[in-house]
């Protein structure tokens, strides 16, 4: 307690909260070495110097976007995240998919920082369920209490609890649902199309062609594409749906989504992802609730689908391969496995992996694991998002880290220079002001040449 390089100085949540420097504070200095490139990019330049760079921190509540993204532009914030309003006056994407600052932004000295999140926001089947996760257990459950036992048995086994079945609908669907669409449409392009449950940063996360899914993806030209429409349907033919329709039942096979999400905003997302599945003939339903009665639901396995997401806490492959390990299974033990995932070959290579160093051993025993979960798709594996942040010229030593929570010791600002800047960015501006004047001057003069003709008048 109290032994951090700030303290919280003035605590005004409604208004403002000011974190200034700890005088007792002497035990660290800004590191001398750093990653490659550090260096060139000036990120060394405060080596040696006691933490923190920075005497005092401020943070301003703004109730409205529009009024702080002004005062960022005026130079009265230092750095600032980039809301959908203002993407298109911030950045500019290029052909290869590459961020920049716009031409206005470069000429204010205005800088992009851009990383992939430890996060990842993903669609889960549920194990349990008889159709997409091919249950036999739950298919007794949920069966017709109409047809005779015969009948009953002879569906079960040849749609309802067929795991083989269920597998081939589950990658169907995964190659139908275009993330890379939903990135551009609903992200501003701000983030990656997942492979698998580990984000980019995480040990065992795997660049190029040794890391896509290639249930979803094949490797074209030096990029991952994602398969055709054409292979999605030719699998949903083989798991028994030809054309979304179910060969025993002759019924259009429908899909059950579960979610939080009943805004205004929302609806747009949704009709997209009823969309992905109509490409397949594949009926979505879609049924929105609050969030007490949706945790509920999973947490009994009444789900077919759901939306779900996670952020790390820690940064270590253990922390997201957890959720799959079928004894963190949310049903049965209660745990952060929402899919209620199975699968024994995973779970002995998760219990040999969790606990060792990173390492080649390691590394290979991942691959593994990840291998399973590509043929099983159990999630639609979703995408990382990507953090956007602008920073002025004077602000230095500005690394994104999104582990990080101790940053604010190393960031520094020249005053000088930022005061010079606001200077020039917000001069007052006096023609208005001469316009007025002289506007009440011709005013003046209109009304003595009325009153002047008007004394004439009455004196003749």
């Amino acid at each position: 307690m109290g032994s951090g390089p700030y303290y919280l100085s003035e605590n005004n949540p409604n208004l403002r909260m000011v974190l200034s420097k700890n005088p007792y504070y002497h035990s660290e200095q800004y590191p001398a070495d750093g990653e490659p490139g550090d260096l060139q990019a000036g990120l060394l330049a405060d080596a040696g110097h006691p933490l923190p760079l920075t005497g005092k921190v401020v943070f301003t509540l703004e109730k409205e976007t529009i009024p702080y993204w002004s005062k960022f532009l005026q130079g009265y914030y230092d750095a600032s995240g980039i809301s959908s309003d203002s993407f298109d006056q911030a950045v500019q994407v290029g052909g290869g998919g590459e961020a920049r600052v716009s031409e206005a932004m470069r000429a204010q000295g205005i800088t992009l920082s851009t990383s992939v999140a430890t996060s990842t926001m993903y669609t889960g089947f549920n194990w349990l369920d008889p159709v997409v996760g091919g249950r036999c257990e739950t298919a007794k459950r949920v069966s017709s209490p109409e047809a005779s036992p015969e009948e009953g048995e002879s569906k079960r086994s040849a749609s309802s609890c067929n795991p083989e079945r269920a597998r081939k609908l589950r990658q169907a669907i995964s190659i139908a649902v275009d993330f890379e669409e939903f990135i551009s449409i609903f992200a501003n392009g701000r983030g990656i199309a997942a492979q698998s449950p580990l984000p980019p940063g995480i040990f065992g996360y795997r660049e190029g062609e040794t890391g896509i899914n290639p249930v979803v993806y094949d490797w074209v030209h030096g990029v991952p594409e994602r398969k055709s429409i054409a292979t999605a349907k030719r699998l949903l033919a083989e798991a028994g749906y030809p054309e979304g329709v179910d060969e025993v039942t002759r019924q259009p096979l429908v899909i059950n989504l579960d979610t939080t999400a009943n805004g205004a905003g929302d609806k747009s997302r949704l009709d997209w992802m009823r969309k992905q599945f109509n490409k397949l003939g594949v009926q979505l339903v879609v049924r929105s609730t609050d969030y007490n009665r949706f945790q509920d639901k999973v947490r009994r396995g009444d789900t077919q689908m759901f939306y779900y997401g996670w952020n790390a806490d820690y940064p270590d492959p253990e922390n997201f391969l957890f959720l799959l390990d079928g004894a963190q299974g949310k049903v049965a033990h209660g745990g952060e496995n929402a899919s209620n995932y199975s699968n024994a070959e995973y779970d002995r290579l998760f219990d040999k992996m969790k606990n060792m160093e990173n390492n080649p051993e390691r590394q290979l025993i991942i691959d593994q694991m990840l291998a399973i979960l590509h043929d099983d798709s159990p999630w639609l594996w979703g995408y990382h998002p990507q953090n956007y942040v602008l920073q002025h010229g004077w602000l230095h030593n500005v690394k994104p880290n999104v582990m990080a929570t101790n940053k604010l010791k190393y960031w520094r600002v020249d005053a000088m220079l930022r005061d010079q800047m606001r200077g020039r960015w917000n001069q007052p501006m006096l023609w208005p002001l001469w316009s007025g004047g002289a506007a009440a001057l011709l005013f003046a003069f209109w009304i003595w040449r009325v009153l002047r003709k008007r004394e004439q008048a009455c004196s003749l």
